[in-house]
Formats: structure tokens, sequence, C-alpha cells
């Protein structure tokens, strides 16, 4: 794991958003691989396609980041703040998010295959398209959360409260995984699984 020092820190983002700017013609793109950043305070920092693969981000502050496109597979974000950041087309791979507040986020199009979620709050997250193949979303807040479209092959939604989530055109979800989630109260649901919800649960 390597220490990055707040001078560092400044240098890298300072290098990282003149790459961005100038096209990638100047500057250099971040690079903060397996990275001790625990408890760091961005916000609103722009790590669009940062490579923080593996790195450790447990409680960090990335409240409304610009993170589009950045690889951020096997990163340590447990408890971490990413309330309202731009994660759109983010590689999430097996990330650790395990009680982290994405309230709001923009995760469209967003890899979160085999993402650890458990007790994430991702209430009025944008998760449309995304891919959530083997994701662990036991105890999720999804309320309001836009997964129109989205692949949930495999995942795990224990307990998750669905609540006025948009479930439209999801891709994987079966009535065997929607009987374990904690609600689905005023959920938007295609026709048929609307159907086969109110057949087998009709309470």
């Amino acid at each position: 794991m390597r220490k990055i020092t707040a001078g560092e820190l400044s240098k890298i983002l300072k290098e990282h958003k003149r790459w961005i700017d100038t096209d990638e013609k100047e500057g250099e793109r971040a690079d903060l691989r397996n990275a001790n950043l625990s408890s760091a305070d961005l916000p609103g920092a722009d790590l669009s396609n940062a490579n923080l693969s593996e790195a450790y981000l447990s409680d960090a502050y990335l409240g409304g980041a610009y993170l589009n496109g950045a690889d951020l597979s096997n990163a340590d974000l447990i408890k971490a703040y990413l309330g309202g950041a731009t994660l759109y087309k983010a590689d999430l791979n097996g990330a650790d998010l395990r009680g982290a507040n994405l309230s709001n986020a923009n995760l469209s199009g967003a890899n979160l295959s085999l993402a650890d979620l458990g007790y994430a709050k991702l209430n009025e997250a944008d998760l449309e398209s995304a891919n959530l193949g083997e994701a662990n979303l036991s105890c999720a807040n999804l309320s309001k959360a836009d997964l129109s479209f989205a692949d949930l092959w495999g995942a795990n939604l224990r307990g998750a409260d669905l609540s006025y989530a948009n479930l439209t055109q999801v891709k994987n979800l079966s009535i065997n995984e929607l009987s374990m989630v904690k609600t689905l109260y005023e959920a938007k649901l295609d026709p048929e699984l609307k159907k086969q919800v109110r057949k087998k649960y009709p309470h």
C-alpha cells in the first residue's frame, strides 16, 4: 500500500486536471493504484479516468466528485462518502463499498460486478444500465434509485429497500430474487414481473 502525502496528492490532482483540460496533451493521468487515501477530503475533485484500482479510500469524502470512467476496481471504499458523485461508466468491479454513501450518485453504465454494497446508501442513485452481476446489495437502501436496464445477474438483494425504485427493463431479475427484498413499495416493475409478484405475494 503506497502512502501518499497531502503535497503529493495535490500535485497529482493538479497534473490530472491539466491532463483533462488539454484533452490528454499535457499533464499526466492520475495513477493512484494501491494508494492509501483513507479519510482523504476530496469534495468535487475531478478524477475522471484516473486509476484508483486497489486504492484504500475507506472513510474518504468524495462528495460531488467526478469519477467518470475511473478505474476503482477492487478499491476499499468502506463507509466512503460519494453522495452526488459522478461515476458514469466507472469500473467498480470487486470494490468494497460496504456502508458507503452513494445517495444521488450517477452510476449509470458503471461496472459494479462482484462489488460489495452491503448496507450502502444508494437512495436516488442513477444505476441505469449498470452491471451489478453477483454484487452484494444486502440491506442496501435503493429507495427511488433508477435501476432501469441494469443487469442484476446473481446479485444478492436480501433485505434491500427497493421502495419507489425504477426496475423497468432490468435484466436477470427473477421472482426469487425479489422475494428476498425488504420492500418493493411503489416500485416500478415490468407488467409481467408485477403480475408474478402479485400472484406469488398477494400481500
